[in-house]
């Protein structure tokens, strides 16, 4: 049976996606990826974000074989990307679901056949419990956990499911907070204790676990990362052994790991307990998935564990030198409409000259500040770069890096284009 997703391939290309050719007005996207051009010779506009199809590929097989290595359940966020296409693919490379934050999320997995959702968030909206009561009800098979963290919020989920005639439970985990001062969560094991109370004295709600997010942990150290996991499993073991959880699981939940410490997670997590019943233990990273140049180049664990492999930054945002203006000085046709710059500037790489086509280190370039459609550069005494060339740069924060494009070309090494990837944020 043909994938939801595949129906975005008839999506036809028109005025709202940057950087495709022109000529293409009115073929569907599967068409234009079908003809495979090349991104600098065929059409594409610059500025033009490209994704490179290898090390997508790459980034893929790595967490798939890390976390069945540790033996790790998987539901990569899916806010990174936003992107149901790659959903499908890190579904087939072993997911056990996709991670939201926010109903809208929510909603765009489940109009592309997402089954398994887990919600890192407290959902106390009444119209979006409404719709996931209804979703619940018309497919059994759907999946939905979510965050708890407060005695206020289960009286307000159950008010709401009620109102809206649930008629299935909502699967929910208490949410540890990471510290004083941190995110969301609550904060100590008596607060814990009260939610999951609060939980078993209502019937919309269902106690199937415990979860949270290390990397709020207060000026994080492998260290603490692992205390505040190891206080994660004892509230576990806790509820298990008081009968807390409900009695009818097959399994019980435990889930941590954004994309700075799963390697941490991955261990606290392998020296757990054997409770009542089998442990899904999830990880949740979402970050892997694109990588990039810059902030998760620096966290990424791998750098702590590098025999159990490396990411590849995936991204590479192509624009055209439009000013020469002096010799010290260069500007592209990029801003802060096409780049992500909340974490780091982008980081000029290689240079594509203009009048040969030849590809070469960008030698003496230094992007340094954005406004909304050009990037500055600071041009050395050996920059070798002139009006027209096209300049390759590498991004900080994929989440940031997704959002600003629509449908982003899939590429291979040689330039030639072969897929797009829609993004919904």
């Amino acid at each position: 049976m043909p994938r939801p997703s595949e129906r975005l391939s008839d999506e036809r290309v028109d005025h709202r996606f940057k950087a495709l050719p022109p000529d293409a007005e009115g073929r569907t996207v599967g068409e234009l990826a079908a003809e495979r051009r090349n991104l600098f010779t065929d059409g594409f506009t610059t500025p033009v974000l490209a994704l490179s199809a290898e090390r997508l590929e790459h980034n893929l097989r790595l967490l798939e074989e890390y976390t069945r290595h540790h033996h790790l359940a998987f539901a990569p966020h899916g806010k990174t990307s936003m992107s149901p296409q790659l959903f499908d693919r890190q579904l087939d490379h072993g997911a056990w679901g996709i991670t939201a934050a926010v109903p809208h999320q929510a909603r765009v997995y489940r109009v592309y056949g997402i089954q398994r959702i887990f919600f890192a968030n407290e959902l106390v909206d009444p119209a979006a419990l409404r719709w996931l009561a209804g979703e619940l009800t018309a497919d059994p098979d759907f999946r939905f956990i979510c965050y708890v963290d407060s005695v206020r919020g289960v009286e307000l989920m159950d008010e709401a499911l009620r109102a809206a005639g649930a008629t299935r439970p909502v699967d929910v985990v208490v949410e540890l907070g990471a510290g004083e001062g941190a995110r969301t969560g609550a904060r100590t094991e008596a607060d814990c204790t009260a939610v999951a109370d609060a939980v078993a004295s209502v019937g919309t709600l269902r106690l199937v676990g415990v979860a949270g997010y290390e990397g709020e942990v207060p000026q994080a150290t492998a260290d603490r990362v692992r205390d505040w996991m190891n206080r994660l499993v004892s509230i576990a073991a806790d509820f298990d052994k008081a009968g807390r959880f409900a009695s009818d699981l097959d399994e019980i939940v435990i889930s941590a790991g954004g994309s700075a410490w799963f390697d941490v997670v991955a261990e606290v997590l392998a020296e757990a307990p054997e409770l009542s019943r089998p442990v899904l233990k999830l990880l949740r990273s979402g970050a892997y998935v694109s990588h990039d140049d810059g902030h998760y180049r620096k966290l990424t664990p791998f750098n702590r564990v590098p025999e159990e492999g490396a990411l590849q930054p995936a991204f590479r945002l192509w624009s055209q030198v439009v000013s020469r203006p002096t010799s010290e000085q260069a500007f592209t046709n990029a801003g802060k409409r096409d780049a992500a710059y909340d974490l780091d500037l982008p980081v000029a790489q290689v240079v594509r000259d203009a009048r040969t086509g030849e590809v070469r280190e960008a030698a003496g370039l230094t992007v340094t500040g954005l406004s909304d459609q050009h990037a500055w550069l600071r041009t050395g005494p050996d920059a070798d770069l002139e009006v027209g060339d096209w300049v390759g740069m590498g991004l900080s924060h994929p989440c940031t890096s997704f959002d600003k494009w629509q449908l982003i070309p899939v590429v291979e090494a040689d330039g030639t284009v072969v897929d797009f990837v829609r993004t919904f944020f």
